[in-house]
């Protein structure tokens, strides 16, 4: 047992020996290979000088410089990332206006109900403050209120009616004198018409009829859900006048809530601009309609042309449908001029169509509506035609106002923002501010003198 230290240590010293030569040998196979010996040593990180071969060796000094790449950011140019960053906003954006509409078709009655409430109460709305400058309570100026202003429209709309089921046998048969006469026109005219293209036409015509039988039978079925719609809607801002009548101020204070508290303060003073552009906006088309229907009434009254009230009451209505209603409307009493009373007539009707809603758009709107509520008529043709699309005649009977109410809404808005800025920018110092400061120094308040208007 005495024999085994030494044993080992000798087997250990063999070992580092051989240890040794393997380093020289391997020393000798670098220095003989030129590749090799042209590399940087490797670098030293603390190991043991026998893990370098474990490392990766260096590139040799012939192996060509490659540069290094650019951040993707700053490859793309600057345009293209501006437009990106406002594209991606404007779909979020296009995105959430699809979804609301999306919303509004599917609740279509009520939006369409509640922004006829609106429209009602910014006419009413005066008279019940009027009352209650006279000393009524609220409720029982409200009540009085609505209750006249739905009498009214009920009695004109039973007027209506009347007048249709009273002329409809006159009509009728004045309807059919005047086909007669365009029949026997057509046959004496220069177009060289003859009787039997005459019989086609109608045959063709009634044959239409017969075969589409189901068609117009859905369509009146169709119909019948439109009056039940209508009256369901009706109701409804029946409903909605009342209460925003009554507790208007209060519904805009709980809707103040909603809003965050640093957007609070430029909604709060949005608000009473916008419902007086709205009440301005109603008023004054009441006041032209009312104008139109009763001049264009008159005319057609003296030419003799049947239904002249209903017809009247039909400019009157389609007057709230900026420019679109109103061609329809002279279009209709034109052609029941034409059908019962002759070309003449016709003419003469459109002749003082033409002269009022002339007298309309550049001495009435002007002066009544005024600069609150002025819209350029392009944006009225594109809200009309995109309201129509939309949700129909409530769609373009709406549109124009809502685009009215937008503009003052934005206008304030800007305002108030340009202002805010102004007010929580640094004060002007130096040079600066003695350019600013007034040439006279500020002049003394004295008593009883007004505070400046706000400016807002």
């Amino acid at each position: 047992m005495s024999k085994l230290p030494g044993w080992l240590g000798q087997l250990g010293a063999e070992l580092s020996r051989l240890s040794e030569r393997l380093d020289e040998r391997r020393a000798e196979s670098e220095a003989d290979d030129p590749l090799l010996a042209d590399a940087d040593p490797p670098a030293r990180t603390g190991r043991d000088e026998t893990d370098h071969v474990d490392q990766v060796p260096a590139p040799p000094t012939y192996a060509p410089t490659v540069a290094a790449r650019p951040d993707p950011v700053a490859a793309i140019p600057w345009g293209m990332r501006v437009a990106a960053e406002a594209g991606w906003r404007l779909l979020v954006l296009a995105g959430t206006l699809w979804v609301l509409m999306r919303v509004i078709s599917a609740v279509q009655l009520v939006v369409l109900a509640f922004v006829a409430a609106l429209l009602v109460t910014a006419l009413l709305q005066p008279t019940v403050a009027r009352l209650r400058r006279h000393g009524l309570p609220r409720g029982l100026a409200t009540a009085v209120t609505a209750i006249s202003g739905f009498v009214i429209m009920g009695l004109v709309g039973w007027f209506v009616v009347w007048q249709v089921m009273d002329n409809i046998d006159t009509l009728s048969d004045k309807v059919t004198k005047g086909i007669d006469d365009l029949k026997n026109w057509l046959l004496a005219s220069p177009f060289h018409v003859t009787d039997k293209q005459i019989n086609d036409i109608a045959k063709n015509l009634s044959d239409t009829v017969g075969t589409n039988t189901e068609a117009i039978t859905s369509a009146g079925l169709q119909g019948v859900t439109v009056v039940v719609e209508f009256m369901t809607g009706a109701l409804l801002a029946m409903f909605s006048t009342l209460f925003l009548l009554y507790d208007g101020a209060r519904i805009w204070q709980w809707v103040l809530k909603l809003v965050p508290a640093q957007a609070r303060p430029g909604v709060a003073g949005a608000g009473p601009r916008a419902w007086r552009t709205l009440t301005a906006y109603v008023r004054g088309t009441v006041i032209v309609a009312l104008i139109d229907a009763i001049f264009i009434g008159l005319g057609i009254y003296f030419l003799n042309v049947p239904m002249a009230v209903p017809l009247a009451v039909f400019i009157f209505l389609f007057a709230f449908i900026p420019l679109v209603g109103a061609v329809v409307s002279g279009a209709l009493a034109v052609v029941v001029a034409l059908v019962t009373e002759g070309v003449f007539t016709a003419l003469m009707v459109l002749a003082v169509v033409l002269a009022v809603q002339q007298i309309e758009g550049h001495v009435l709107q002007p002066f009544i509506l005024g600069r609150a509520v002025r819209v350029h008529p392009l944006a009225v043709v594109l809200s009309v035609a995109a309201g129509g699309m939309i949700a129909g005649i409530g769609g373009a009977v709406v549109a124009v106002p809502l685009v009215a109410v937008t503009n003052t809404v934005v206008g304030y808005l800007r305002s108030y923002g340009q202002e805010e800025s102004r007010r929580h920018s640094p004060p002007p110092h130096g040079a600066t501010a003695l350019d600013a400061a007034p040439a006279g120094g500020p002049a003394p308040e004295q008593d009883g003198d007004e505070p400046p208007p706000d400016a807002s």
